[in-house]
């Protein structure tokens, strides 16, 4: 590089203060390591100073970077003592009629409280058309499978039982065991008050094997597996592989949807078995310790208080639960755009509404099955 290229800033202190730039302040000069950190720190110095005589006629070269340098040093006006060569003036001229043009700023549009509605109700509408094509292929690759078992995904449904059944046994026994002690130790204290220690069997058995054990392990599986299948299916989508199955003619309803809704419609109610049985344990043993009542005693009672048909209730939330947390995982699943802002929210959203489904469908049933003896 030149001497007399080099950008540079003077400030010369004499009778008239008077600001020297030299060199040819260009784009491609001014981005040199540690050039730039320099006359910004030479220019900073120069603020505040309107009596200083600004000297640019000794400049090689300057173009619209280096104008807008000095232009943003002066407060975006021109300095009360200014001289410039004519060519270079034009650049000044120019970004100070820039300065003068007014911003556009487009007015918030106006929405009115029915356009918000409905927004809202297209977009549920939308959401349950997509959830009834998800259905209408589910039945018809469900008919596929029975007609041709022997050609099914088995090792899809397979990996899918492994993973939302088996590899859910640890937090779901965690949790259930946990519930059956808490609210085992809660009712006790209540029942004893009272004189009604042996209800405390009755209370247990209804409440976990009706209510608690199916939509808690709902719950649990819902914000386990139901976020996973989500995330699993956008991340498909982000990156392509949907489209790849589609153009291969693999069905992705057969080979994806189906073999996920037959597994948590499989593994949900062994789960709900599993957290019922660690739910009553964690119960007998909080009896045992808060009422004196044996672990033997809490098992030979159970079964007279718990009718035959409160258990097959409660397998069957099981099975409805498992495919309701299935399609709507599938379905937000496929309906994540490209990118990943899409696919949190995506994930998020399943997670919640199937959880909020899910609460939902326990109190239809609660309605539908209120004359079933307790």
């Amino acid at each position: 590089m030149r001497r007399d290229t080099i950008p540079s800033l003077q400030l010369i202190e004499n009778e008239q203060a008077t600001v020297q730039i030299q060199g040819a302040w260009l784009t491609d000069l001014l981005v040199e390591p540690g050039l730039m950190q320099a006359i910004n720190a030479s220019l900073l110095a120069t603020q505040n100073r309107p009596e200083l005589i600004w000297d640019l006629r000794q400049l090689s070269a300057l173009d619209h970077i280096g104008a807008q340098l000095l232009w943003l040093s002066w407060g975006k006006r021109f300095p009360q003592n200014l001289l410039v060569n004519e060519h270079h003036q034009t650049l000044f001229n120019r970004l100070a009629e820039v300065q003068t043009i007014p911003l556009i700023t487009q007015p918030k549009p106006i929405v009115p409280p029915f356009g918000r509605l409905g927004r809202l109700s297209l977009n549920f509408a939308l959401h349950v058309i997509g959830i009834i094509e998800l259905l209408g292929q589910l039945v018809l690759d469900l008919g596929r499978f029975l007609r041709h078992p022997t050609r099914g995904p088995w090792k899809e449904i397979s990996a899918n039982i492994y993973r939302t059944g088996f590899q859910a046994l640890a937090i779901t026994a965690l949790v259930g065991l946990l519930i059956g002690v808490v609210l085992s130790y809660l009712s006790g204290q209540q029942l004893r008050n009272y004189g009604g220690d042996l209800f405390i069997v009755n209370l247990l058995g209804i409440s976990i094997i009706r209510e608690l054990g199916p939509m808690l392990a709902a719950i649990l599986i819902a914000g386990r597996s139901g976020s996973a299948i989500t995330a699993q299916l956008g991340v498909m989508k982000v990156t392509e592989e949907l489209d790849a199955m589609r153009v291969m003619g693999i069905p992705i309803g057969f080979r994806l949807i189906m073999p996920k809704v037959v597994a948590l419609a499989i593994t949900m109610p062994l789960i709900v078995i599993w957290t019922d049985v660690m739910a009553l344990i964690g119960g007998a043993i909080s009896a045992q310790f808060i009422l004196d009542m044996s672990p033997g005693f809490f098992l030979h009672k159970l079964p007279d208080v718990v009718s035959l048909g409160n258990y097959w209730i409660g397998l069957g939330k099981g099975v409805f639960f498992g495919m309701l947390i299935a399609i709507i995982a599938c379905h937000y699943g496929l309906r994540i755009k490209p990118n990943t802002e899409s696919l949190g929210q995506g994930t998020t959203s399943s997670v919640v509404v199937s959880i909020t489904s899910v609460i939902i469908a326990d109190a239809f049933f609660a309605v539908l099955f209120r004359n079933v003896a307790y």
